[in-house]
Parts: structure tokens; sequence; C-alpha cells
């Protein structure tokens, strides 16, 4: 019986516009996939920080999620520059069909780097902004 075939450009956007709750992971595994609930987790440790530390700064309270969402990043990045046939070897070997990416995965690619290196750098700099001066910069 043939699997369902999936989709290498699909599984990058996910994981660029998604990969803070895991749904890339999702998308290609199921929902049996234990990293993919550790992405999900994120969201609900979000409460648990507000509830443990209400006073703290919103940067720490978000951490969790911000955490994740940059692994998404990564993960968007590894999928997507990922070669067609090691695509089809690992997520598409029972499908009879082969992936040809086009230049939408490209664009997603270049957006990924834009927004996932622009995220990293804000988070660094707000977080020695608020270990090494108290937040006295925001």
């Amino acid at each position: 019986m043939a699997t369902k075939h999936k989709n290498k450009t699909f599984a990058t956007l996910l994981a660029f516009l998604l990969g803070g709750i895991g749904a890339h992971r999702f998308y290609l595994r199921g929902v049996n996939d234990t990293w993919g609930w550790v992405h999900a987790a994120s969201v609900p440790a979000i409460g648990l920080v507000m509830a443990a530390a209400p006073d703290a700064d919103m940067y720490f309270k978000l951490l969790p999620l911000f955490v994740s969402m940059l692994a998404g990043f990564l993960q968007a990045l590894v999928l997507g520059l990922m070669s067609d046939e090691k695509w089809d070897a690992t997520f598409n070997a029972g499908s009879g069909r082969s992936s040809d990416t086009r230049w939408p995965l490209a664009v997603i690619l270049v957006a990924t780097m834009l927004v996932g290196c622009g995220s990293l750098i804000a988070a660094i700099s707000r977080l020695f902004d608020l270990l090494y001066t108290g937040g006295a910069y925001g």
C-alpha cells in the first residue's frame, strides 16, 4: 500500500510559520512524534512560567516559545536544504512519487533566514539587556 506523499515545500513552510508549536513534525511524522510534542509543550510552559513568576519581564514569560520558534526556523532550513533524493528516501519511501522542488522553496528559505536571524539577534540582545542592565534599554 502506498503511503501519502509529503511535500517538501509545504513542510518547510510549516516549520517556518508554525515551527514553534511543532506543526511540521506532526505533518512529517504523525501525532506520535515526541519532538513535535516537545514543541507543542512550549505553549503550556508559558502559562507555567507566568504562574510561577507573575512579576517577571514578558521576555522571560515567552522564552519557551521563543526557543521553540528558533528551533523551528533551524528545522525549516534543514528540511528545505535537504536534497530531493534524500527527502524522498526519508519521508516518501513508499509513496511511488518523486519530489521536484521549485523556486517557492527558495523564497521560503530566504524568508526563514531573514526572520530567523533577526529573531535570534533580537533575542540575544534583549537577554543581554535584561541580564546586564536590568532592562534599562527597553
